[in-house]
This record gives C-alpha cells, sequence and structure tokens, in this order.
C-alpha cells in the first residue's frame, strides 16, 4: 500500500525546490519512460485502475496500480509490481489483471506515454522515513504534449505528520498546491477534449462504513472536487468553473455540518471560517455571472463586465494567495489524522455504521425543509433564504449518502427524492437571485440606472413563489429513501 501526498509546482520553482537542501543528501537520479494501456472501451479506468510498463534506468517494471480517482492530495493506493524481461504485457494470476478483464486482457493496448526526469531523496527524521521525488516531464499523446512538474513525497515509516511538515517547509521556499490527479488521471484527461468545468462525482460509500469512513470519503471528494475546477478557474477564468468550485465548497461545508457530531476541536473550527470566507469570495464573481447572464441591455453589459473582471481578479490574487494554498492542505491533514479521530467524547457517533448515522441529518434537514416551506408565499426574504439554504444541505446529504442505500425499492425512491428535492432548490435559488439583485446593483453604483432596476425583475416574484410552493409539495410528497 503506497501513502504519499503529491503537490504541484511551477516550473519556474523546480531548481529552486532541488538546490535547497530540504531534503538531505544528494538525490538519485532516474530517467523513467512509460507506457500506459487500457482497452478500446477503458475498462481499467472504469474500475478504478491504471497499468503501465515503466523504464527505469535499465530495468523495465510492470505496475498495476489502483488510481485513487476519488482521491485529494493524500494517496493510499494498493499497487502490484514486477520487473518484466521486455515492453510487452505480462499476464496472469500474480496480479488482479486477469480477473479485472478476463479474456478482454487480450485487447489491452497503449493509450499514452510519459517521460520523466526524477530526483529523489530518501528524507529521515528520526522514526519518520520519506521517499521525495520530484518529477519533471511531460505527457505525450499522439502529437500533443502536457507538461509535469509535481513533487511527491511517499511515507516509507513513521508519522504522516512529517508530509504534512515537509510540504509546509516547501511552500516556504516556493508555492505548493495540492494536487489531485495521479499521472495516470491526467494522462486519461489529456486523452480528452479540455472540460469547461467539472461536476461532483458520486461518494464511494458502502453500507459497511463506519460514520468517520463515511465523512473521510465525503470529505476527500469535495475536495477533489474543489481542485479540479480551482486548476481550470486558474487558467481560464470560466465562469463553469467558478460556478462548480463554489459548488464543491457549499458541499464541503455541508458535509462538515451534517457531521458535525463526529468532531470537536479548533481546527475544524479555523477549516470553517476560511472555508466560508472563500466560499463569499467565489459568491462575489457568481452573482456578477448570473447578473450578466440576464442583463439584455447593451449599455450595462460593459460596467458589468467590468466589475466582474475587477471580482474575477480578486478571486484569481486570492486563490494564488498563501491562505488558499494552505487552507487545502490543512483540509486534508485535518481530514486524515486530526485530533478528531481519538476524541473519546466523540467516539459513539464516529463508529456508528453509517447508515445508521445518515438517518439523522436526513430526518433532520427533511423535517425543516418540510415544515419551513410550508407556506412561502408568506414567508419574508430571510425566511425563505434559511428554507433553501436547509434545502441545499438536504440534497447534499442525499447525494452524500447515496451510496449506503443499495436496493431496488431505496434507489427508486432516492432518484425521485432527489428529484423532487432539485426542482425545489431551483426555485428557491431564483427567488434569491432576486432577493439579492438590488443590494448588488447599489453595491456596483448603478441604482439609478433603469436597466439595472429592471435586473431586479420584481414582477418575476409571484411567478417563482407559485412555482416554489407547488414544488415543495411535491417534495413533501416524495418518500423517504433512508427508511
Amino acid at each position: 500500500m503506497e501513502i504519499e501526498l503529491k503537490l504541484q509546482i511551477a516550473e519556474d520553482d523546480v531548481e529552486k525546490i532541488a538546490s535547497s537542501g530540504l531534503f538531505g543528501s544528494d538525490p538519485d537520479t532516474l530517467e523513467l519512460k512509460a507506457t500506459y494501456f487500457d482497452t478500446p472501451e477503458r475498462q481499467l479506468r472504469a474500475n478504478g485502475f491504471s497499468l503501465r510498463i515503466r523504464r527505469e534506468n535499465d530495468q523495465l517494471v510492470q505496475t498495476l496500480k489502483g488510481t485513487s480517482r476519488k482521491a485529494a492530495g493524500l494517496f493510499a493506493r494498493p499497487e502490484w509490481e514486477r520487473v518484466v524481461p521486455s515492453e510487452t504485457l505480462v499476464i496472469d494470476s500474480q496480479t488482479p489483471l486477469a480477473m479485472l478483464l478476463g479474456h478482454d486482457a487480450d485487447s489491452l493496448t497503449p493509450v499514452f506515454r510519459m517521460s520523466v526526469k526524477r530526483r529523489r531523496w530518501q528524507f529521515v527524521d528520526g522514526e519518520d522515513a520519506v521517499e521525495c521525488a520530484l518529477d519533471v516531464g511531460e505527457i505525450l499523446a499522439s502529437e500533443r504534449r502536457s507538461p509535469i512538474h509535481e513533487m511527491e513525497m511517499e511515507s516509507k515509516r513513521g508519522d504522516l505528520a512529517v508530509l504534512f511538515r515537509l510540504a509546509r517547509q516547501l511552500d516556504e521556499l516556493a508555492p505548493v498546491r495540492l494536487s489531485v490527479n495521479s499521472k495516470a488521471e491526467r494522462g486519461y484527461l489529456f486523452l480528452e477534449a479540455q472540460a469547461e468545468s467539472f461536476k461532483a462525482e458520486s461518494v464511494e460509500l458502502v453500507p459497511e462504513m463506519s460514520a468517520q469512513s463515511a465523512f473521510q470519503a465525503i470529505i476527500t471528494a469535495c475536495l477533489r472536487h474543489y481542485r479540479l475546477n480551482e486548476a481550470l478557474l486558474l487558467d481560464t477564468r470560466n465562469p463553469a468553473a467558478l460556478h462548480q468550485a463554489r459548488v464543491a465548497l457549499r458541499r464541503l461545508r455541508a458535509a462538515l455540518t451534517i457531521f458535525k457530531a463526529l468532531y470537536a476541536d479548533d481546527d475544524a473550527e479555523l477549516i470553517r471560517r476560511d472555508l466560508k470566507w472563500l466560499a463569499g469570495l467565489l459568491g462575489e464573481g457568481r452573482d456578477l455571472d448570473v447578473l450578466i447572464k440576464r442583463n439584455e441591455a447593451e449599455a450595462l453589459r460593459e460596467r458589468l463586465q467590468t466589475a466582474r473582471d475587477e471580482a474575477y481578479d480578486r478571486i484569481i490574487t486570492a486563490l494564488n494567495g498563501k491562505r488558499v494554498r494552505m487552507m487545502m492542505i490543512d483540509l486534508v491533514e485535518w481530514t486524515s489524522m486530526g485530533p478528531w479521530l481519538t476524541n473519546e467524547d466523540t467516539h459513539e457517533q464516529r463508529t456508528k455504521p453509517a447508515p445508521i448515522f445518515a438517518a439523522q441529518p436526513l430526518k433532520k434537514f427533511r423535517k425543516k425543509v418540510k415544515k419551513g416551506g410550508g407556506k412561502l408565499d408568506q414567508l419574508e426574504e430571510a425566511e425563505r433564504h434559511e428554507v433553501r439554504k436547509d434545502a441545499k444541505k438536504l440534497r447534499y446529504a442525499a447525494e452524500f449518502f447515496a451510496g449506503l442505500y443499495t436496493d431496488k425499492r431505496q434507489r427508486r425512491r432516492h432518484g425521485k427524492f432527489v428529484a423532487a428535492l432539485e426542482a425545489l432548490q431551483d426555485q428557491l435559488g431564483a427567488l434569491n437571485d432576486l432577493a439579492a439583485a438590488p443590494d448588488l446593483i447599489q453595491h456596483l453604483g448603478l441604482s439609478d440606472d433603469p436597466d439595472a432596476q429592471a435586473l431586479a425583475g420584481g414582477t418575476k416574484k409571484k411567478k417563482l413563489i407559485a412555482a416554489a410552493s407547488e414544488a415543495h409539495g411535491d417534495f413533501a410528497d416524495a418518500k423517504r429513501f433512508w427508511e
């Protein structure tokens, strides 16, 4: 089992890190050239594995590795290695390869290649030992190339905390950013057209899990969702990437609320505070994107676009700052080895079977949404906003816990429940956008502009409330999938 922390670094900072002396002795240098294999239908990738033959200087090594597609930063991956005589795959009973693919193993073919120069240090500090590998190279597919500049730190023995201590020391030398993709996954993504954004993936939960393990899996999936979109946002400033990065933060914050019974420490409160700040910052850009999309007045377009560009500048500056970079590393460390994992006061909640624990927040938030939204037309804006927030938490909880409810009746009920909740959330979201527009217009100094005032869309409010009330009725009728 391989346990490592992966960090992205800028090309210009590679030599600064390599020559820092942080890792002690001079490094070994390896020239690594790898060919990755899969079937035409990408069956290995679909099953969460990668397969390569890599030349390590003068030796050929075949490796089948669990790709940890839902991992974020700290990778714990099973792998099977063997020395092979040539670049022809060896398929036998020594690895799960034959079992995974059956007769389809005969159709394995190269899908992409990588070429990497690796400098490798053996860092030892008392009882702790870490292999630190600085990789510079490229992914190659057809005529296309994508650069690689990253640091991998693999724990060989001792306390995993040393990985995070080294990450912070590295960041003092040059900015480092949490990586959530294995090289194999980067290769697969490179084969595809660049996405505008990445939507949340399903969380890999099973009924046999404890509440603690479910919480860790959910936080990891949310963090991965965020980092995939943050990287796109930094590269492209695409509104879809910003929206999904913000959704990922909302899901993270919801998960921390849903599982609050599992932890009680100051580190968690600091994380919650930082996530709230970052979500608010991204929200400024998202609000302007929504306003621009609704705007039809040519005279107003330029002023809104200027405000949007300024908001995005502030966001990009923050994302490149140390506070955000370290926030993500702090979250991985807290999730994987924080003090909450050994707190006797929360032991009973942490060790509950995940399905039993999940029923608690699902029941709680369903009750709040059903009761709070019963008379939407009579509520004040602030009260409708609270219903919307509870509906959002309920929806995220329903999505997080989907894997815990596996029989046909539960899956059928789950689909209908989430669909009804999504429809309600859409209507409440539209009402919230409408309610937020006047304050945003005032903040932009456009209160006297008739085109800007038209964006407040007061005439649509009654229709939206009626639609939300109807959606709430459908939600209230949806059967609970967790019972």
